[in-house]
């Protein structure tokens, strides 16, 4: 079972377009951050966490070539605008393509992508979906997905724990500002987090640094990563500063489970 960062960025990814501050020049590979997203894989199948702008060049540099289900997060742009890029997944499948989300994320996709999600026909060079909305835990095979809601300022998303027999527990949380205290339950007990962390300033819809590193704290979590960065924090400056026990994420980091 294993774990890779396809994205770690947020919004507007890293570099910034016209931007010339320290880290959108660097040449730390680390601080080339593309929209994040997650990829799982293991006896279970081959997991995508969000589908966005960046899917492309994501999949292409990790050298993916399958799919078997998809985990939406929330319907913001940047976490499912590289909606049509999951054609290439579909042509190596017989069946429709899961897409597992909550209800309003499902509805949003059927509303910005109509044509996939009609009930006539579709042709085979398309996205053939399978809309499979969620409503607590449930299993792929024998992962056990638990989605996890959280507050992204006054959007409602959601982060997942995954449980495997033999294997690491690990929670995924990429847009966050509060975790409520149910939510905070079921985080509690697993042995990785990762978790937002936008930049060192607060922000209304992201968890700061700070804010990051006392939930991590507060959950006396053994080992936890830092993603959905800003470029207002470059890899280096950002990584000498945190416990030895927690990283900063970046595009290709793998953890193996």
């Amino acid at each position: 079972m294993r774990f890779r960062f396809l994205g770690t960025s947020t919004s507007v990814g890293v570099p910034v377009i016209g931007c010339d501050c320290p880290t959108c020049v660097s040449s730390d590979p680390r601080d080339d951050r593309s929209r994040s997203s997650g990829y799982l894989e293991g006896p279970f199948g081959k997991i995508l966490i969000d589908a966005g702008p960046d899917l492309r060049q994501q999949a292409l540099r990790e050298k993916l070539s399958k799919v078997d289900a998809v985990l939406y997060t929330h319907s913001h742009l940047d976490h499912v605008m590289g909606f049509d890029e999951l054609r290439a997944f579909c042509w190596r499948r017989k069946s429709p393509l899961p897409l597992h989300g909550s209800p309003e994320t499902l509805k949003a996709l059927a509303t910005m992508f109509p044509w996939a999600f009609t009930k006539e026909k579709i042709s085979p060079g398309y996205v053939h979906p399978s809309a499979q909305p969620f409503d607590g835990p449930f299993k792929i095979k024998n992962l056990l997905i638990t989605p996890i809601e959280v507050c992204h300022g006054n959007v409602r998303t959601h982060g997942f724990r995954f449980d495997h027999p033999g294997a690491k527990s690990l929670v995924y949380i990429s847009d966050v500002k509060t975790i409520p205290s149910d939510s905070l339950d079921l985080i509690k007990g697993s042995d990785i987090l990762i978790i937002d962390a936008l930049r060192e300033k607060s922000h209304s819809t992201h968890m700061s640094v700070a804010e990051a590193l006392e939930s991590v704290e507060t959950l006396k979590v053994p080992r936890a990563y830092l993603t959905h960065i800003s470029h207002e924090l470059d890899c280096a400056t950002l990584s000498a500063t945190l416990p030895n026990s927690i990283s900063i994420a970046y595009d290709g980091l793998s953890l193996d489970l």
